[in-house]
């Protein structure tokens, strides 16, 4: 799940849909800071490459381990060989520069070679899936679209020494409280027993296995699901993980039998101010007001929905559901959750989504989206903060600012509207 949060394609075009102006991502579930100096550490890449400095910090946090119920053994065997590691510090220093457009980001994560795959996956599964299917509520499409999505089905779950990243990325200051909370999570995996220190591998941000879990959500959401006393969902056998994924899902509010979302078409007097995840009406009052499926079907109501519009008025426009939010809590990201959706719905036979993109368009770099935010809110509009990530604060904005200029009031941050700022 990290793995698309801050690895992958996913945390970039987070960038438009979640942020630390809206909430922390709440599929992470939170851990209780670590007491004592744990933000102590390098100021500087340079600093970062001290090995006697992380040495130091290995042994102040030793202590800390310790009084949290970790065993001297465990710690220590843990630890054995872990250097610091520069190309985990590179790779987060790195990361998330630019936002790729929703259109691209979904044109790899639903590409033709993705749902074959995808098609392959349930059929070389299909006994497992339906168990687990059974057991927790949540489709087979949808647990093998989050498997495809986070790990390509498997084939590429990482063999980064998940101690040595977390350790590495703790040591470094810049979100040393988080990661040393995923540190101690990952030593409460160890000692558990559920897998060895060697086979604990992952992404360079700690995510683990086919579904890519970070420890705390591991600790939160894992299961046995084979039933030889172990959560494994490193094993080359991926019914723990998926079965995991599931469970993550069933306990997130998952409904089984309805949609995260349909495409919908919008009326030419659509009011835009209404989009977004907080407005929130069933499906006969939006198709009262004129809302209407792509397919000309009759919309189903399924609870609470909101009209969400990932790229603006040019682009695609969803209803989306309760089951939206609940793929939202495995990951914040709307383009992450749209394609997962997507690819369920591919899945299981659905069409490509109709609309158009404006693929003409470019992404904001980060500064562009910080000089944005400042804008906005020297302007009158506060977005909560100049983060760089547009979430709802920002959205909310940028439609006000939209409006109070006679633009379209579709929240879209667009390099149009920063112009218009200047």
């Amino acid at each position: 799940m990290m793995n698309r949060m801050i690895q992958g394609l996913a945390f970039v075009a987070m960038m438009q849909g979640a942020g630390a102006n809206a909430q922390t991502a709440p599929g992470l579930p939170q851990f209780e800071p670590l007491a004592g100096d744990s933000m102590t550490g390098p100021e500087t890449l340079m600093d970062a490459a001290s090995p006697q400095g992380f040495r130091n910090w290995i042994d102040g946090f030793r202590a800390r381990a310790l009084a949290q119920g970790i065993s001297p053994r465990v710690f220590d065997r843990a630890f054995q060989g872990v250097t610091l590691n520069g190309s985990v510090i590179e790779k987060d220093r790195n990361q998330g520069e630019f936002v790729k457009p929703i259109w691209e980001y979904l044109d790899k994560a639903v590409s033709d070679e993705r749902i074959a795959n995808g098609h392959r996956a349930l059929r070389e599964n299909s006994k497992l899936l339906r168990r687990i299917e059974a057991t927790y509520g949540v489709e087979a499409e949808v647990v093998v679209a989050v498997w495809g999505l986070e790990s390509s089905y498997g084939t590429r779950r990482g063999d980064i020494p998940v101690i040595e990243a977390l350790a590495t990325l703790a040591y470094d200051t810049r979100r040393g409280r988080f990661f040393e909370g995923q540190l101690l999570a990952a030593l409460k995996i160890l000692q558990a027993g559920d897998v060895h220190p060697q086979a604990m591998v992952g992404s360079w941000a700690g995510a683990m296995g086919h579904t890519q879990f970070i420890p705390t959500s591991y600790l939160a959401y894992a299961v046995d699901f084979t039933g030889d006393g172990k959560r494994d969902i490193w094993s080359d056998n991926p019914a723990d993980a998926l079965a995991s994924t599931a469970a993550y899902l069933a306990r997130s509010g998952w409904r089984q039998g309805q949609p995260w979302g349909v495409e919908v078409a919008l009326p030419r007097d659509f009011d835009m101010s209404l989009t977004g995840e907080r407005q929130r009406k069933s499906a006969a009052e939006w198709q009262a007001l004129g809302i209407r499926a792509v397919d000309g079907r009759q919309i189903v109501n399924h609870g609470p929905a909101s009209i969400l519009l990932p790229a603006g008025v040019r682009g695609a426009a969803f209803m989306i559901f309760p089951n939206f939010h609940a793929i939202e809590k495995y990951n914040a990201a709307d383009a992450y959750v749209i394609a997962i959706g997507h690819l369920a719905d591919r899945l299981k036979g659905a069409g490509p989504i109709r609309a158009n993109w404006p693929r003409g368009d470019r992404a904001l770099a980060l500064a562009e989206r910080i000089e944005l935010q400042e804008r906005l809110t020297a302007a009158g509009f506060n977005t909560g903060g100049a983060d760089g990530k547009i979430g709802p604060k920002s959205i909310a904005a940028v439609k006000l600012f939209q409006r109070s200029i006679g633009m379209i009031p579709d929240g879209y941050a667009s390099l149009v509207l920063l112009k218009r700022l200047r």
